[in-house]
């Protein structure tokens, strides 16, 4: 609670100090009461909201996959896991990636799939049609090109992390889905973490009394990886940019036990960076940059409607261990993923059944049988049907097969998917908002509602099942 009280304080003092006209209007936002504030666009004549969007059952779901560099290979290779689905095309910038993918193929037995290379070999890949779905796995400036043009000529989308890279980016989605109707997931793996799954099943069923705050964190030093980011655009892109560039892996799941658009919403939010020291040390190394944008550890925190508060860190340039942080804090429970993950739950709070039932401790984590105990009562049902098959097949120990799983079951039976155009919009623009906040010392910035005022038609985040 004292942790609480601290953050409060320092939302509180961000708000008084914008209000003291740190800045002045600037390009696509304007200042009210002291907040920056963007722009929203008018949802045009004709166009509707996709919330809750459901779309014909597609019993065979024809796919066709951009990008296979880092990310990609990896996703082909997991859809020939999955039943109902045919790969129909291929495309990337380097020919030698699509005959690579086209071994995975061959392998899986499954037959060749057409094959596109160069600049703007995605077109024709968009422009076929024979395909239902897009799924996007480029460097980060190509996702919103690909994602509108492919909804532009009736396919579904499903785009890798973060979806859009400026709040413009993010409108044009939430235009384009709404224009089209078209489904368009940011693939975040993370909400499909087993101890994610578990913990959001959890907090629905109440165990954590209600939901105070969220915290979530991509920590992950990446320098080994750097190199292996083709023309290295991931480093050029945060020589380039400040703020939490990369926020969706700590924000998706926080937003999803906190019903952030389905009952509840992110309002505004301020952030603040260190210097960049390791960054530019390796910019200077690797790109004779003499500057470099983003600080080697920014923290973000962000105020709901309802009065919540979301704490998110970002920093992929200092050792440490990896960490996504994932607290939960509840009025009767907590829940911790990193470094170690444990509950604590009030007396009483749980069921008096369950082993060493008399050993809880409302400060410290429950022992290790209970909370094994807790985690296989509280499975979530996605994972009934999966979660063997997940971990066999693998991608970030299952999480990633769980996320393709979830993808195809959805649109094969009509369903509307657990990541709607909203959620890549809301976690993908944290990256232009904490940037602004910080160059204007710190100063509180709206959180856009994407969904146009329709935040709380939708009761609850749930999983669409077949009943």
């Amino acid at each position: 609670m004292k942790k609480l009280c601290i953050i409060a304080a320092i939302l509180a003092i961000a708000l008084a100090a914008g209000s003291c006209g740190c800045c002045n209007d600037g390009d696509g936002y304007k200042i009210e009461d002291g907040m920056i504030v963007f722009d929203t666009p008018a949802r045009v004549e004709g166009q509707k909201s996709v919330l809750g969007l459901a779309v014909a059952p597609i019993e065979t779901v024809r796919v066709g996959f951009v990008g296979l560099g880092m990310r990609g290979p990896g996703a082909v290779e997991r859809f020939t896991h999955i039943d109902g689905v045919e790969i129909k095309a291929l495309c990337d910038l380097m020919p030698e990636r699509v005959e690579a993918s086209q071994k995975i193929l061959a392998r899986r037995n499954f037959p060749e799939a057409a094959s596109y290379s160069g600049e703007e070999g995605w077109k024709e890949l968009c422009e076929r049609d024979d395909i239902d779905l897009v799924y996007i796995a480029t460097p980060w400036q190509l996702h919103v090109p690909i994602a509108v043009y492919a909804m532009e000529h009736g396919k579904h989308v499903a785009v890798e992390v973060p979806a859009a890279m400026s709040i413009e980016e993010c409108w044009a989605l939430v235009d384009t889905a709404e224009r089209t109707q078209r489904h368009c997931m940011m693939l975040e793996n993370c909400v499909y973490d087993f101890f994610e799954l578990t913990t959001l099943n959890m907090a629905q069923q109440g165990l954590f009394g209600e939901i105070l705050h969220a915290e979530g964190a991509y920590i992950h030093n990446l320098e080994p990886y750097w190199p292996y980011y083709q023309a290295n655009w991931r480093m050029a892109f945060n020589q380039e940019h400040r703020g939490d560039v990369y926020a969706t892996h700590g924000l998706g799941p926080a937003c999803q036990v906190l019903d952030i658009h389905r009952g509840d919403r992110m309002t505004y939010l301020v952030a603040v960076d260190t210097p960049s020291v390791n960054g530019a040390k390796l910019a200077r190394e690797t790109m004779g940059a003499e500057t470099f944008a983003n600080g080697d550890q920014t923290t973000t925190l962000i105020k709901t409607e309802k009065g919540r508060t979301i704490m998110l860190q970002h920093n992929v340039y200092t050792p440490r261990p990896y960490d996504r942080k994932y607290q939960v804090v509840g009025t009767d429970g907590y829940a911790n993923k990193y470094p170690v993950s444990g509950y604590v739950f009030r007396e009483g709070q749980v069921s008096n059944d369950l082993p060493d039932i008399e050993k809880l401790d409302e400060h410290s984590f429950v022992p290790e049988e209970v909370k094994r105990a807790l985690m296989e009562r509280y499975k979530h049902p996605i994972l009934f049907d999966v979660e063997e098959k997940a971990r066999e097949v693998g991608g970030h120990g299952g999480m990633d097969f769980i996320m393709d799983y979830r993808l195809i079951y959805c649109l094969q039976n009509g369903l509307p998917l657990d990541q709607d155009v909203y959620d890549a919009a809301e976690w993908s623009c944290i990256g232009e908002l904490t940037a602004t906040s910080i160059e204007h010392n710190s100063a509180p910035v709206a959180v856009p509602d994407f969904t146009r005022g329709e935040w709380q038609k939708i009761d609850g985040y749930r999983h669409q099942m077949l009943k």
